[in-house]
């Protein structure tokens, strides 16, 4: 890993073009630490995340993912699963804190790989029904997303965002009220 987290964060970008070139085990290990580290509601850890390399299942996911072929491409998806049960329940008007839990995590994972100069994407479109049967799992676990993860085709695919592709700060900060 290299750079600082403020760099890592105005690089990450959604990637939608992979390349072929597989992920290592010891960046996939790392991978797996920003996962596990990241933090939770009252350290419920209400998650788990399935780490999907089998070709076919990747394609699988892309068809059941509203057809993004793309996804099928990244030599891996991680599709990330919570435990609303487990969750932490006095989470503002939400109910239960899984979504925000599960959320977290895979920024942590979305930044560990744009340090390492890979791609991500959040993918929220998809059949929960269909992807739980695909993967077997069971009925009382929520699928919050799913990211494909791989190198990107070419390495203008992550590169610094620019100060004019986003909002204005006066537009989205406010002091001691809303305005």
């Amino acid at each position: 890993m290299s750079g600082n987290v403020f760099e890592t964060i105005k690089k990450r970008r959604s990637v939608r073009r992979y390349s072929s070139k597989p992920i290592s085990e010891d960046i996939l290990e790392r991978f797996r630490d920003a996962l596990k580290f990241a933090p939770s509601a009252c350290n419920l850890q209400p998650w788990k995340f399935i780490f999907v390399f089998d070709e076919k299942i990747r394609l699988d996911l892309s068809r059941i993912a509203d057809e993004q072929e793309f996804i099928a491409k990244a030599p891996l998806i991680v599709v990330a699963c919570g435990y609303p049960n487990k969750a932490y329940k006095k989470m503002g008007g939400n109910g239960n804190s899984v979504d925000i839990d599960v959320a977290i995590a895979l920024d942590h994972l979305s930044l560990a790989a744009a340090s390492e100069g890979i791609g991500t994407c959040w993918i929220g479109a998809f059949d929960e029904n269909r992807t739980k049967e695909l993967l077997r799992i069971p009925d009382d676990v929520k699928i919050v997303a799913m990211m494909p993860v791989g190198y990107p085709e070419s390495s203008n695919l992550i590169r610094p965002i620019s100060e004019n592709q986003r909002k204005p700060k006066s537009e989205i900060f406010c002091i001691d009220y809303y305005k």
